[in-house]
């Protein structure tokens, strides 16, 4: 078994859409990025790539590439899926923690689950998500970004 562990973090834009975990939340501002900005699942992206020992999405899908900007961060987490796949891995669990001081994201977590399932193939169940504030410090607190942390276990015997 191997465990990685992802780390993502975009700030907070007017009149984008806030993309997190493949789904729209309604809010006035989104993520900012090259891509859609998600950083949920750029982050799980990155948690699978630290338990495969391959390359982070900056590598896979660097910001200096004319040809993915604005691309859809599902399609970068289904090609770390696909690596899985590759590797003869999966996926036992997936831990997620969402750092933001707003909006509230617990009336989302079973949507965001069953996205995350989707593109990964895996049970909601073995998804865990949770949200925590910056109790109003730094940028994340002056509620100028969102950002996330993933654990993952996968199995690859």
């Amino acid at each position: 078994m191997r465990i990685g562990l992802g780390f993502d973090i975009h700030r907070l834009e007017r009149g984008r859409k806030l993309i997190l975990a493949g789904i729209q939340i309604p809010f006035h501002s989104g993520l900012k990025g090259h891509s859609d900005g998600d950083v949920i699942l750029h982050s799980i992206s990155d948690a699978i790539a630290g338990a495969l020992g391959i390359e982070d999405i900056g590598t896979r899908f660097p910001d200096s590439d004319a040809a993915t900007k604005g691309i859809d961060s599902r399609l970068i987490l289904e090609s770390y899926s696909l690596s899985l796949k590759e590797a003869g891995a999966k996926i036992l669990n997936l831990d997620l923690v969402i750092i933001a001081e707003t909006p509230k994201f617990k009336p989302w977590y079973e949507q965001m689950k069953q996205s995350i399932g989707d593109i990964l193939k895996i049970r909601p169940s073995c998804i865990g998500i949770k949200a925590k504030t910056m109790e109003g410090i730094g940028e994340i607190g002056g509620k100028n970004a969102i950002a996330c942390l993933s654990s993952v276990l996968i199995d690859d015997s």
